[in-house]
């Protein structure tokens, strides 16, 4: 068995920047124009023609998702249905606008919305679902929509793991109704912090744009030129939730370089998929990575007992690794005890194991991580 000194920690996931955004920023900087102006419309732009679609960018993908659904009109008393088995974010930003996250359960191979279950939870209150593109896979779609469709739904989909995945060869977020993405620092793409919209709804996109800049009616286009309105009408909520400068900056550079990104993405977990999927214990998700940018490699590792000591060990040997996610049900201030059981997420969640995945991982760090991973479960303690 071959041996790795671990002289540097195998990160579970990073920022990848080249001399390219630090230039960029630096652009922004010698300007002295840091807020939201003409760097946030090149980026909006820019991503408009890459999905062919408008698009709004916004703080962070959490208030892509809050302002999304505040522009579809949803609040309290209102329900969304959405899988369990996501970050914390999807639910806090359905709270947000004052509506209910209803928890639901996911697909065993996929780890997506079961939306089958979701349908067992629908009531009169239900107003919205929202998949969730985990690890950048979208499951059945095309059933999610039908299912929102017969029940007139509107559909936000959480795409922050989904920049690039394709579905029937059309980009996550060029179709449908709504889609979120998330350019924090570790996504397939990044502006430091950042998210964006994407839709064809005009209202929607209006209401956003107002709605980024704290209400301020017509605020945005005055910002893109670098000045600001002075008197002004405000009709509804807003929040400071805007996009500035430096991190659509980094953005663009970041857009102009996303085929090499994807190419890595997915090759690395090509490769995770040869290694280990021979493995009796390891699962590793049903992806086509034809098709599919991931964000993240999730396994799943039946039987698998005491999971922090595996990471533990995985750590001593240089390798950094995660479990996607806690599931929100189980937190105190989402746990409903009258809702019926996510048996699925509550089976899968225990036996999940999140291995490193980003552009600066090399071959021989991956196989090393594979490596590891097998010799450690061949050990009795990590079985039930």
């Amino acid at each position: 068995m071959s041996r790795r000194a671990p002289e540097k920690l195998i990160r579970l996931s990073k920022s990848c920047l080249s001399l390219a955004e630090k230039q960029a920023v630096m652009g922004v900087l010698d300007r002295e124009s840091l807020g939201m102006g003409a760097e946030v419309e090149k980026f909006e732009r820019a991503l408009t023609s890459f999905f062919s679609r408008p698009a709004i960018c916004v703080v962070n993908g959490t208030a892509a998702l809050q302002l999304s659904m505040q522009a579809c009109g949803l609040g309290r008393g209102d329900e969304v249905l959405v899988p369990s088995l996501t970050f914390l974010a999807s639910f806090q930003a359905i709270s947000a606008t004052g509506a209910k996250p209803v928890a639901c359960d996911i697909e065993m191979d996929t780890c997506v919305l079961d939306w089958r279950d979701a349908q067992r939870r629908l009531t009169s209150r239900t107003k919205a679902i929202m998949p969730v593109h985990y690890t950048g896979g979208v499951g059945d779609l095309d059933a999610i929509y039908a299912f929102a469709d017969q029940h007139s739904l509107r559909v936000i989909e959480d795409a922050a793991h989904a920049f690039g995945t394709a579905h029937h060869g059309k980009l996550v977020g060029s179709f449908g109704d709504i889609a979120c993405f998330s350019f924090d620092g570790i996504k397939n793409i990044t502006s430091g912090e950042g998210g964006c919209i994407i839709t064809d709804d005009e209202t929607v996109l209006q209401r956003v744009r107002d709605a980024r800049l704290l209400g301020v009616q017509g605020d945005t286009e005055k910002r893109y030129a670098s000045t600001r309105s002075w008197a002004f009408d405000v009709t509804a909520p807003g929040w400071r939730y805007h996009m500035s400068n430096l991190m659509a900056a980094i953005g663009l550079e970041q857009l102009r370089r996303f085929a090499e990104f994807a190419d890595v993405r997915r090759q690395r977990a090509q490769l995770y998929d040869s290694l280990l999927r021979d493995h009796p214990r390891i699962r590793p998700l049903a992806r086509d990575y034809d098709t599919v940018v991931p964000h993240t490699y999730v396994v799943r590792i039946k039987g698998l007992r005491d999971r922090d000591v595996l990471r533990a060990r995985l750590r001593e040997e240089g390798i950094e690794t995660g479990a996607h996610y806690y599931p929100n049900h189980r937190l105190s201030f989402y746990h409903d005890p009258t809702a019926s059981p996510l048996p699925v997420t509550d089976l899968v969640y225990p036996e999940i194991l999140t291995l490193p995945l980003h552009y600066d991982l090399s071959d021989s760090d991956l196989r090393w991580v594979c490596e590891v991973l097998e010799r450690e479960l061949s050990l009795d303690c990590y079985h039930q």
